[in-house]
């Protein structure tokens, strides 16, 4: 024995840490509807816009993969896309919600927020186009009495399937998903033809897209469910202008 000598013992403690992921399913019913509703042959008539991108590749602002991209996601984050999803969110909720007087304010904001004449055209085209097709072609459900309160050229498209989305209990975060990919999907095509993209560069920059998308559709669930014009964003000026500009561009290939 050592006098003196304090014994010191050393506990090793191992903490061992379990994340669990938290997977919502989906009927299979509900996801063959929600890839109906957000196919390219869904008859919305959106192969004939392309958001202004026509006038950013005509002015050198998109000329490759990355350039869509990173226009594509100034819109998510900061321009229209944003301010759609939280159009679509609304509706969804009032439309679960039977609130006619939530689905009418909401749709009357939607269309009060274009900037211009396209972005207005552009929206309602399809949001009336959506109705037409959705009234004839889906499972019978309140869809028909809600949006009837809502004319065909107050009728913006992520109102409309907004409306269509919760009236047939689509969750919020699977419906988000599918309709920002959606109209990403739809301006990745318009760029296809336009900068133009090959199919592999067209799929890679959606697979670009799939983070922030799926980060917005979270980032808007989550924001207060109070008045919707709080929530809205409207940074993405040249986008704005170049909406405007499309209007008299001399070589048009797009409606929009």
């Amino acid at each position: 024995m050592i006098m003196g000598m304090a014994m010191r013992t050393t506990i090793v403690i191992t903490i061992t840490l379990i994340v669990t992921t938290t997977i919502t399913a989906m009927d299979d019913g509900a996801l063959f509807d929600l890839l109906s509703w957000m196919s390219p042959a869904w008859p919305i008539g959106a192969f004939a816009h392309s958001g202004g991108i026509e006038w950013a590749v005509e002015a050198g602002h998109v000329t490759s993969r990355d350039e869509t991209v990173a226009w594509i996601g100034d819109l998510l984050e900061h321009g229209p896309l944003f301010n759609e999803a939280v159009f679509f969110l609304h509706a969804l909720r009032a439309a679960l919600a039977g609130d006619v007087a939530r689905l009418t304010e909401v749709a009357e904001l939607a269309v009060a927020a274009q900037s211009g004449f396209e972005r207005h055209l552009e929206t309602t085209a399809q949001g009336a186009a959506f109705r037409r097709i959705a009234l004839q072609s889906t499972q019978p459900s309140a869809f028909a009495a809600l949006i009837a309160h809502v004319p065909d050229g107050a009728l913006a498209y992520p109102v409309a399937a907004g409306c269509l989305f919760g009236c047939q209990g689509i969750s919020e975060r699977h419906g988000l998903v599918a309709y920002l990919h959606g109209c990403a999907a739809n301006l990745v095509s318009a760029a296809q033809r336009l900068v133009p993209l090959g199919q592999t560069d067209g799929q890679q920059a959606l697979l670009a897209l799939r983070g922030p998308i799926r980060a917005m559709a979270a980032e808007v669930i989550a924001l207060p469910d109070g008045d919707p014009f709080l929530a809205l964003r409207g940074c993405t000026l040249v986008a704005e202008i170049g909406c405007m500009a499309h209007e008299t561009q001399y070589t048009r290939l797009f409606r929009t």
